[in-house]
């Protein structure tokens, strides 16, 4: 019996050993986890971080989709609060400076009779057709200074109106006989 006790506690003490091996391997197994768990979470911190500077508009970025109050522009703060309704489709027409002013303000105004709508609106409709030279004047005019369709067509005859299509001979004549 003394054999048999002395080897179960033989077996005993080698289970006991084994189990300290086997917490002490369990441990390191742990401390590895936790150090590569720490490495993730570094790594997340760093990918997050790298996200949010993307995810940042750059200063060029920022400036081209600033609120409207935060650029200067010619229009009045009423004009460009003024929302552009979704079905307003854009004119198809274009003045670099250089074309018949008036013409391009009656063909303008035609295609805004048929939608109709707020004074605002036509402002920046009108403002839509410049390129070139006109959308450089356009820029050019004081902040806040078009405060309606009536004073921004006004503005544009006085700046384009030496590009006035000359008047036929026919009419010429014609009203040389009348005087």
């Amino acid at each position: 019996m003394a054999k048999a006790k002395a080897k179960q506690e033989k077996l005993i003490a080698e289970a006991r050993a084994e189990q300290v091996l086997r917490q002490d391997q369990l441990m390191a197994e742990i401390d590895v986890s936790r150090a590569n768990s720490e490495e993730l979470h570094k790594a997340n911190e760093e990918l997050r971080k790298s996200l949010q500077q993307l995810d940042q508009p750059s200063k060029r970025e920022r400036g081209l989709n600033a609120p409207l109050r935060a650029r200067p522009k010619p229009f009045s703060q009423t004009i460009m609060d003024a929302l552009m309704p979704p079905h307003y489709i854009m004119p198809k027409i274009i003045f670099t400076g250089v074309e018949d002013h008036e013409s391009h303000l009656m063909a303008f105004n035609a295609q805004m009779i048929i939608s109709r709508g707020l004074d605002a609106i036509h402002c920046k409709m009108f403002m839509g057709t410049f390129t070139i030279t006109a959308l450089q004047w356009f820029g050019g005019l004081p902040v806040g200074h078009i405060t309606s369709f009536d004073q921004f067509s006004e503005l544009f005859r006085e700046q384009f109106s030496i590009n006035q299509t000359k008047p036929s001979i026919l009419y010429e004549l014609f009203s040389v006989k009348q005087r």
